[in-house]
């Protein structure tokens, strides 16, 4: 499948996959700026996810070495979204230890990466009852250890 891409900046990097058979394509920081309490990572790219796919940012293996994580669990680029790429991290330490923060990604980083994916279009029907099944209404923990 071909998606277009723009380059936002001069240094950014066409995303692409690190091994063959690999699932997400890398996403390489640009730039970054933030607080104490996140760090937003840019791309400085744009994309152009088809009609009926999702873009889905997830962290790399790597973030865990970095002492920040996500800020958004995993990141959705909508098909009709046309600005750029910008990967939040949030640190795992307190905000008020700045210097917690650290490590981050630097400039050249491969700071995320991104999985483009098809999904249904669904319509959801009201009822009044819904089909029983086996596990019912139990929740977190109800299918055992």
């Amino acid at each position: 499948m071909k998606v277009n891409i723009k380059k936002l900046h001069p240094e950014a990097v066409v995303p692409k996959y690190a091994k063959n058979g690999d699932a997400g394509l890398d996403l390489v920081a640009t730039g970054y700026s933030g607080t104490t309490a996140y760090i937003a990572y840019e791309t400085g790219l744009a994309i152009e996810i088809p009609k009926g796919f999702i873009g889905l940012i997830f962290p790399r293996s790597s973030i865990r070495g970095r002492k920040q994580f996500l800020a958004n669990s995993v990141g959705v680029i909508d098909s009709g979204y046309r600005g750029e790429i910008i990967v939040t991290m949030k640190p795992t330490s307190p905000p008020h230890l700045p210097d917690m923060i650290l490590p981050k990604y630097d400039v050249g980083d491969k700071v995320a990466q991104l999985i483009i994916m098809p999904y249904p279009q669904i319509e959801l029907t009201e009822v009044e009852e819904l089909s029983s099944t086996e596990r019912g209404e139990g929740g977190h923990g109800s299918t055992g250890k």
